[in-house]
């Protein structure tokens, strides 16, 4: 492994551009080549994710490479879900009990732009736009190209190779088919899809609603979500079954069938968005899945990191961040190893896939959670009892949203195994009337603290996760 080495870096999107970022900033020449044009130069396409939920493990990340403060000036903080139901009541269920601890909104073009610039201002990275990746010659360490502006086809040699091209990636797509190596491959998908729609800033500026939370509208199978961005607007997002249900993707054909949907399901939210109709016909309808996939190196010269290697729902908030901790681990790991790049590779790997695994179920897990239990009593006694322990014991008790979001320190892994062992423990004594009002809090959290150490122990004799 040398300084000297040259790192192509396929895909400029969020976790490309800060790994070429940090990659320079340790003395590396680095190429990073995106297929599109450079966002920074032509306009966001309606209709994809443009605001993302940023938190501690992504701060980190951004932290690491020095860009930190520079993103707080895009974030608008969100201190809890705002529930929504049918009648149009609302209420704020706060992500945690400490008064520090809360997600940012952001705007992912933003964002991706300030790591193209800062990455740009580096003496030893150059930035390639509209070169599209064909495929990889992983024997022969090669990248083929095609340039979208004169249609010639590019060929890059000798270079350690990283694949940050999204869950579509065509550095994985080499892996899969490559044959004189096990390449193990998995793609689920949920039922549901999901469309973006506006409410755009009120007249005169500012927000039609609270800026302060993520708004969730849970109604079962269904769920409408919003996050605020800085110009006064909310991203609305809808996810809906595309087929087999009264209301979804397949039957919502006319503006009639969208517009009694919405009234029927989300009258209050229909009153904020005055494009409504106009948007669920123009946005596209995207799909929702998982990727797992191993291993993620190859030969010693070619790695996938970010989304190509394990893509997730987005129901946790932490698809950006978990390509962000990444880097994070991956820079850890350069430091810890000063061999070849193949012994860094297995060993990051070795570090990540067990974190990334455990991302992808919390994920899907939460799916179920926002659009089913959130409006639950049970959930929100639950949810009520968590934050009293985390505002009166701050330092005893971290409920697993807390574990998983705000908690950096911690691995994923391990923030799903407590985490699910506390949710079933407080579910437990709830359900057998052992937590009753005559106890005080530290009694209630005594209890709750023995229960969770009971099934941790269960779950390791008989070898759960």
């Amino acid at each position: 492994m040398s300084k000297q080495d040259n790192l192509l870096i396929i895909g400029a999107g969020l976790c490309g551009s800060l790994l070429a970022l940090r990659m320079a900033q340790r003395g590396y020449s680095v190429q990073l080549i995106e297929k599109r044009p450079d966002l920074r130069a032509v306009t966001q396409d309606a209709g994809r994710s443009i605001n993302l939920a940023l938190s501690n493990r992504g701060l980190k990340g951004l932290r690491l490479a020095g860009v930190e403060e520079e993103a707080k000036k895009l974030c608008i903080p969100m201190l809890g879900r705002m529930i929504h139901d049918k009648t149009g009541a609302t209420f704020l269920s706060k992500y945690s009990g400490r008064n520090n601890e809360y997600i940012n909104s952001i705007s992912r073009p933003g964002l991706n732009m300030l790591l193209l610039n800062a990455a740009e201002a580096m003496p030893n990275v150059e930035l390639l736009f509209n070169k599209g990746c064909e495929s990889i010659d992983l024997e022969n360490n090669t990248a083929h190209f095609k340039d979208y502006e004169t249609g010639e086809m590019v060929t890059y040699n000798d270079a350690i190779i990283f694949g940050t091209d999204g869950a579509g990636s065509v550095v994985r797509r080499s892996m899969f088919n490559h044959r004189k190596f096990l390449f193990s491959f998995s793609q689920e998908w949920l039922t549901h899809g999901y469309k973006e729609i506006t409410i755009p800033a009120a007249e005169g500026g500012g927000y039609r609603t609270d800026s302060g939370a993520l708004h969730i509208w849970p109604r079962g199978e269904d769920m409408l979500i919003a996050l605020p961005n800085l110009d006064g607007s909310f991203t609305v997002t809808l996810f809906l079954p595309y087929s087999d249900s009264d209301f979804c993707f397949d039957n919502l054909t006319t503006p009639e069938m969208v517009l009694t949907y919405f009234n029927q399901e989300f009258p209050d939210a229909v009153a904020l968005m005055p494009n409504l109709v106009t948007e669920f016909f123009e946005n596209p309808t995207g799909p929702l899945g998982t990727i797992r996939c191993s291993p993620w190196n190859c030969y010693g010269n070619t790695l996938l990191m970010g989304d190509a290697a394990h893509a997730i729902v987005p129901f946790y908030g932490q698809g950006m961040n978990a390509s962000f901790e990444d880097v994070v681990v991956f820079d850890e790991v350069l430091e810890d190893h000063q061999g070849d790049w193949k012994a860094t590779f297995n060993a990051y790997e070795k570090a990540r896939k067990k974190d990334t695994d455990a991302i992808a179920t919390l994920a899907i897990d939460n799916f179920h959670e926002m659009k089913e239990h959130t409006a639950s009593p049970l959930f929100q006694q639950k949810r009520k009892l968590e934050t009293a322990f985390e505002a009166e014991f701050p330092l005893e008790y971290y409920s697993k949203y807390s574990l998983v979001t705000f908690n950096e320190n911690i691995s994923y892994y391990e923030a799903l195994r407590k985490g699910r062992a506390q949710d079933k423990a407080i579910l437990n004594l709830i359900a057998d009337g052992q937590l009753p009002d005559t106890l005080s809090l530290k009694e209630k959290l005594d209890l709750v603290q023995k229960e969770t150490a009971s099934i941790l122990h269960d779950d390791e004799v008989i070898g759960n996760l």
